[in-house]
Parts: structure tokens; C-alpha cells; sequence
């Protein structure tokens, strides 16, 4: 008899299905969201499993990678892929997710999530924080501009060198405001100092990066596209053509008649 089973990742405790070969629930469980509490509890059932599912998400890829090497048959599922097979549920909840991906395991219909590699994990953790700190960098100039713009104090267009100096020459002799102006600006240059940190090290990363480099000889390519770009991919081997790879990213050419009957080359 073979045995599927599927988890309904939360942060604190997930949800376990396990099924057999025939469609019957054999276990269920809610069980701590770390790999040595599931995999204590899949080898504590006793049983071999031909396929343990979990959908894509923050925890997911951690998880699978913990389940993976203790020897487990894991599988990341599509998240929209999943959520589109079990709208039909009347009540949800996580158990009865975890028992419609159990299904879904048993069947065969779900498509697999590339797992990032370790290194790439961390590369992408590194852009999303320099990322973070670009956002709130322009929020806490936005919202300069705003608090004095009420004022009646305009801005204007300013370069990031000079923009400090600017913003205390408008709130000079200002009582509440220079403080407030002062306070906000020392944010900002905190976020400045720490952002330029993270920023050193992407810039290091790609500078003994080969890949990475050659993507930089193309026209209008830095190294932020360049190193986003790569960790994207990942593993080329898993495209089958190249052609492949502008799907994956979403830039899949429009269908339908061209917008034009002319002939290429064709003289009127």
C-alpha cells in the first residue's frame, strides 16, 4: 500500500493528512512547525511515503529542506495551483486543506516548486533587505516633503547631496518644526549609512561573481539586475531550452493576428 501525506504550514503548529493508496485517511495531527517535530512524526507513523506535499511560502523551503535530508520523498506544490483545486471547499480550515493537498499528492495533480539553493536563499534575503531600506529611505523623504509642505515650504527639485542642507534651511528659526525636520533627518541618515552596507555587499558579490559579470556587458544591466536576475534562475539545467526561461518570468508574447497584414520587406 502506498501512503501520501500533505502539510498545511502555519507558523507555530501545521497540519498533517496522511492517506493511503486508496483515498482513506490513515493519521491526522497538528504538529510543531519545525523539521525534527515533522520528521519524528512521519517516522513515528511507521509508514513509507511516496510523496509528503507543502505548499510554497516563507517556512516552506526550510521545512522541505530539513524533511528532505532526514531521507523523506517532499515536494513543494504551486501555491495558486492549490488554491485553485481546493476553492470548491465549503469550510476552510487547515485541516481540511492539509486533507485536500493529501489528495491532491495522491493523484498526481500539482506542479512542483523549484527549491532555491542555499546560497541563492541568502542572496535574495540580502536584496529584499536592501530593497526595505530603499522604501523607507524614500518614504522618510516623501514625508518631509509633506509635514512641510503644509507649511507652505516647498522642497523643490534637490539632489541627495544637498537635500539635507535644503530641508534645514527651509525649517530655520521654525520652533516645532526644526526639531521635527531634524529628527527625521537623522533616520534618514541612518538608513543611508546601513543601506550603503548592504549595498557594498551586493557590489562585492557580483564583483567576484562570472556569471554575473557577463550579464553586465549587455547594455543598461548593473549589478542589482544582474545578481536579482541570476539568483532568479538559479539552475539553469532545469529549463529544458532557453526559450523557456522568458515564460518563467512572465514575458510570454502576446497571442492573437500581428497588427499588420505587410509583408516584411514588402514596398508599397
Amino acid at each position: 500500500m502506498e501512503y501520501f501525506a500533505a502539510i498545511d504550514v502555519s507558523l507555530e503548529l501545521s497540519s498533517v493528512c496522511v492517506v493511503d493508496g486508496a483515498g482513506q485517511i490513515v493519521r491526522e495531527a497538528k504538529v510543531a512547525s519545525e523539521p525534527e517535530a515533522l520528521v519524528a512524526f512521519f517516522r513515528g507513523t511507521g509508514l513509507t511515503f511516496t510523496r509528503i506535499g507543502l505548499e510554497a511560502g516563507p517556512l516552506s523551503q526550510w521545512l522541505h529542506t530539513g524533511l528532505t535530508e532526514a531521507g523523506l520523498s517532499t515536494t513543494l506544490i504551486e501555491t495558486w495551483h492549490v488554491k485553485a483545486a481546493l476553492k470548491a471547499m465549503t469550510v476552510k480550515t487547515d485541516r481540511n486543506d492539509a486533507r485536500g493537498m493529501a489528495h491532491l499528492m495522491r493523484m498526481g495533480w500539482f506542479r512542483p516548486v523549484h527549491v532555491k539553493a542555499l546560497p541563492a536563499q541568502e542572496i535574495r534575503a540580502l536584496l529584499t533587505a536592501r530593497k526595505l531600506l530603499v522604501g523607507k529611505l524614500q518614504d522618510i523623504e516623501l514625508g518631509i516633503r509633506g509635514l512641510l509642505r503644509g507649511f507652505g515650504l516647498k522642497v523643490g527639485m534637490i539632489s541627495k547631496g544637498k537635500y539635507e542642507a535644503r530641508i534645514r534651511e527651509l525649517v530655520l528659526g521654525h520652533p516645532m518644526l526644526e526639531p521635527i525636520a531634524a529628527a527625521m533627518l537623522q533616520a534618514r541618515t541612518s538608513l543611508r549609512v546601513e543601506y550603503a552596507k548592504l549595498h557594498r555587499m551586493v557590489l562585492e558579490l557580483v564583483r567576484d561573481d562570472t556569471v554575473c559579470r557577463r550579464l553586465m556587458s549587455v547594455p543598461g544591466v548593473g549589478p542589482v539586475v544582474a545578481i536579482t536576475y541570476k539568483t532568479a534562475v538559479d539552475d539553469p539545467k532545469r529549463f529544458r531550452k532557453s526559450r523557456d526561461v522568458g515564460p518563467y518570468f512572465g514575458l510570454t508574447p502576446s497571442k492573437g493576428p500581428p497588427r499588420n497584414n505587410r509583408v516584411k520587406g514588402a514596398v508599397d
